[in-house]
């Protein structure tokens, strides 16, 4: 259903004949690289930045356009060449430092419950109606967007809900789009590779009200100390608290709570953490006329997110979950949001590679302080040496509670290894790969499923 090849792109996989060729100079790519290979594969012209025109001098018989930002010029001829697709679309943004994929999956499904037609761009996947697609970024390049967006057009979708990470806003993913409505999840420390400082990435974040339609609502968490601060960057803006609600269950059976006299139910979300992802779902889509009833309904029948809080029961009555966290906040709330429910809780996880190495000893402190087994293993290493990243949570860890831990590299072995040391009373939480269904070392992308091997010792 999804094109191949683009009109216009960035990558010489999606070039074809005609195609328009844009260089950007990436984190570890420069498209100059690939000018000769685009022409190859049938690209009739070349947009490249000006102070590069000494790359294109010899190239004949192929038109060369200049630009400033070879970025915003890809997501601005990106839109042309398929006829501006978000701007019949109701586009709606959730961003946040957590829990954006879960408020994106659970809004999706509140207003297909209501009778809407739906797509979802986010980490785990993407959707149009009920086709479901692979997906690589929280937020797709403008070239995969906006052939994206132009079929949902043409599937008759009416709202699209989209993640919009920091470095989608930074490296103009989304420039030139207009969002009909934005949700602000909540502000944590994250992405210190990218970003040189909390306040850079926080700007960074808060960039895309300055892309938010006039009087469009802006969702935000009024129990954030730093969301909080934006409460009057727009005209409409509208809070969600734990202070307007009255919570009725939060258990490992789910989450009931009482939101302006409506009782919702959602069995399948657990912790304080997914309270505040469905008030700001629920708050969106009230603004949007979406009825109590559908609310009550589209919550009690939503089945979750893949690798959020995936729940495996395991052969010897220990209970497995399988969760995305990959940062201080994250940890700090999803080890939080289950201790009360187990007295004996193992937590396994690393950290990726090329990553914000910030706050590696940061998740070890919160992982040893929660837990009371902590084992130390591979995320995605990628470029780096996983030992070097375990060395650097394992700093984190107070002397007092190094006891606790166990090293082994070895992922799947890790795995094994927190099994053999459970019991029926034990949950055991594998952090950090999520839905992930592969291993990143050494720039070469290997099979690997959490969830298999957990359901192999069932």
């Amino acid at each position: 259903m999804l094109d191949k090849i683009y009109p216009v792109t960035c990558h010489t996989d999606h070039v074809g004949k005609g195609s328009t060729f844009v260089v950007i100079k990436g984190m570890k790519e420069d498209g100059a690289k690939y000018i000769a290979k685009a022409i190859e594969l049938g690209a009739k012209k070349v947009v490249i930045e000006k102070d590069c025109a000494h790359l294109v001098r010899d190239i004949k018989n192929i038109e060369i356009e200049f630009v400033d930002n070879a970025r915003k010029a890809l997501a601005v001829l990106s839109a042309q060449a398929y006829g501006f697709p978000a701007k019949k679309l109701k586009i709606i943004g959730i961003t946040g430092t957590k829990g954006k994929t879960t408020t994106t999956f659970l809004t999706e499904h509140i207003l297909k419950t209501a009778g809407y037609k739906t797509a979802l761009l986010s980490t785990v996947k993407n959707k149009i109606l009920d086709k479901e697609f692979s997906t690589k970024l929280t937020t797709a390049q403008p070239d995969y967007l906006h052939m994206f967006l132009s079929k949902a057009v043409q599937a008759g979708v009416e709202y699209v809900v989209m993640e919009v990470a920091a470095q989608a806003l930074s490296l103009y993913r989304v420039y030139g789009i207009e969002f009909d409505a934005v949700i602000f999840t909540n502000f944590s420390q994250e992405h210190a590779e990218f970003y040189s400082n909390l306040d850079e990435y926080f700007e960074a974040k808060v960039s895309i009200l300055k892309q938010l339609k006039k009087n469009a609502p802006f969702i935000f968490n009024l129990d954030d100390e730093k969301v909080f601060t934006l409460k009057n960057s727009v005209q409409n803006s509208l809070s969600f608290s734990l202070n307007d609600i009255s919570i009725l269950k939060n258990s490992l059976s789910g989450i009931e709570i009482e939101v302006d006299d409506c009782k919702i139910s959602c069995p399948a979300l657990v912790g304080k953490f997914n309270i505040y992802n469905i008030l700001a779902a629920i708050k969106l889509c009230k603004n949007f006329d979406v009825s109590n009833s559908d609310l009550q309904k589209a919550c009690v029948e939503f089945t979750g997110v893949p690798g959020r809080l995936d729940k495996i029961s395991l052969r010897n009555g220990s209970t497995a979950f399988i969760d995305y966290a990959h940062n201080p906040a994250s940890f700090d709330a999803v080890l939080n949001a289950l201790r009360p429910y187990t007295n004996h809780l193992i937590v396994l996880f690393g950290a990726g590679g090329d990553r914000d190495a910030q706050k590696r000893p940061m998740m070890g402190d919160i992982a040893a302080k929660i837990a009371d087994v902590v084992i130390l293993t591979t995320d995605n290493p990628r470029s780096e040496d996983p030992r070097i990243i375990t060395e650097q949570i394992y700093n984190g860890i107070n002397a007092s509670q190094k006891t606790k831990v166990f090293i082994e590299l070895d992922r799947e072995q890790a795995i094994k290894l927190a099994y053999k040391i459970s019991s029926s009373s034990s949950t055991i939480m594998c952090l950090g790969k999520g839905p992930d269904e592969y291993q990143i070392v050494q720039g070469i992308t290997y099979p690997f499923s959490e969830k298999n091997i957990l359901k192999s010792l069932i």
